[in-house]
């Protein structure tokens, strides 16, 4: 469980409001969930014989013997709550942000407490509403520069019966060849059989090329869906790769499944991965209701932020650093400061605590990176003035400072701090 540092903050604020902005204008709307359940709200969803319910969850009685969990995933407590307060009757476009919780072995992009961003959308069973949000994924990843290091996987894992029917012709198949398999998949084999096919284990994998086929198993509906979803995906421009072994590790996924994966981060590729849930309303007590939806890992989408260079666009920049030397230089700074902040709240503005020379001041004016320096002193103070000094060059010259009337700065800095970035 990690800290995240003031160095790598302005990253996550990026993501976070590039999130906000996307979904907002797509018509999500946010809720905010617990980050503790009921222990049986999650073997009820996800199912007991899944690794996160068996082996990754943080599990503890309260005061009252009652089973409460750290939530592993998020689908699970939003249909919770949009049961409980009613909020199924129409369709629902919803989002969610916060930590998750899993006994993992950690590892970079996987930690034990990690951040998701969930999007669900409830009351449509149809394959347009898998394609919206796969479009707004893909939007996403527009707005955040990462477009051409992620790619689309999709696949159908069809109706329950007809998963039943595939995991049983899986088992038989596997059953011919259990020694071959490697531990953690001979033990899948009598309880997840369907988490085999994306095993990493290269022996595996292999051994899988023989092994029947989930589309030969679907339903006629769900064939009919995932070809419309295709075609809808066709039409809006979005590329894809059709992935037969692609299959979700909760159990309560049917037909449409998807992930966006990377090979930029290693071992840890998928930064983003959802599907359908049509059951999972009704498996939880609320009347039936069809619902679709995803998951993004915000750790990896993060160190994937930072692996294809976006410090640019994330960096948090000082525009401008506060001096003053002497009580009043201080009081008349302090005073004209909280002004300019009312005046232009679009700049980032250090004001200098702890006093010092001007000239020490202005090292540390210089190494915060502001891109200017308003100066109080004594001469200031008594003349009613402020010197405006620019830090940074400017086509290769660095402009002189410049002392003028307070009531003047705000047209001084603006002008400065776009002549700066034209």
């Amino acid at each position: 469980m990690n800290d995240i540092l003031p160095v790598d903050t302005p990253y996550w604020q990026y993501l976070e409001r590039t999130v906000e902005r996307v979904l907002g204008s797509y018509g999500y709307g946010e809720i905010r969930l617990p980050v503790v359940e009921q222990t049986e709200l999650f073997k009820r969803s996800i199912g007991e014989v899944t690794d996160i319910v068996e082996k990754e969850m943080y599990s503890f009685d309260d005061r009252n013997g009652e089973s409460l969990t750290l939530r592993p995933e998020g689908t699970a407590g939003c249909v919770r709550a949009a049961i409980q307060q009613g909020l199924l009757g129409v369709p629902q476009r919803l989002w969610y942000a916060g930590p998750m919780f899993r006994y993992e072995r950690p590892q970079k992009g996987r930690q034990r407490q990690f951040h998701q961003i969930g999007v669900e959308a409830f009351g449509v069973a149809t394959p347009d509403m898998d394609a919206e949000l796969i479009l707004v994924s893909a939007r996403l990843w527009r707005q955040l520069g990462v477009e051409d290091s992620v790619e689309l996987q999709l696949n159908s894992i069809g109706s329950p019966a007809a998963r039943q029917a595939y995991r049983s012709a899986l088992v038989a198949y596997l059953e011919q060849h259990r020694e071959a398999l490697d531990e953690d998949s001979q033990r899948r084999l009598d309880t997840n059989p369907l988490r085999i096919l994306d095993s990493k284990n290269p022996d595996t994998q292999a051994l899988l090329n023989g092994a029947p086929e989930l589309v030969a198993y679907l339903d006629d509906e769900s064939r009919e869906d995932f070809d419309r979803l295709c075609a809808l995906l066709d039409a809006a421009g979005i590329s894809y790769v059709i992935n037969p072994r692609l299959v979700r590790g909760l159990d309560y996924y049917n037909k449409t499944v998807f992930e966006w994966v990377t090979q930029r981060l290693g071992a840890q590729g998928t930064v983003c991965a959802g599907g359908r849930y049509d059951g999972l309303v009704a498996q939880l007590g609320g009347k039936a209701t069809p619902g679709v939806g995803f998951a993004m890992g915000m750790e990896r989408l993060v160190l994937l932020l930072q692996e294809i260079g976006a410090a640019g666009a994330v960096a948090a920049t000082v525009d401008v650093y506060v001096i003053s030397a002497g009580d009043d230089a201080q009081r008349a700074a302090l005073a004209a400061t909280e002004q300019l902040r009312l005046q232009m709240p679009e700049l980032n503005i250090i004001q200098h605590t702890g006093g010092g020379s001007i000239k020490s001041q202005l090292k540390k004016a210089d190494k915060s990176g502001a891109r200017v320096a308003l100066i109080w002193g004594e001469d200031e103070v008594a003349a009613g003035t402020v010197t405006i000094k620019p830090l940074r060059e400017q086509g290769g010259v660095r402009q002189a400072q410049q002392s003028l009337p307070v009531q003047q700065i705000q047209a001084a800095l603006r002008a400065a701090l776009v002549s700066e970035t034209e």
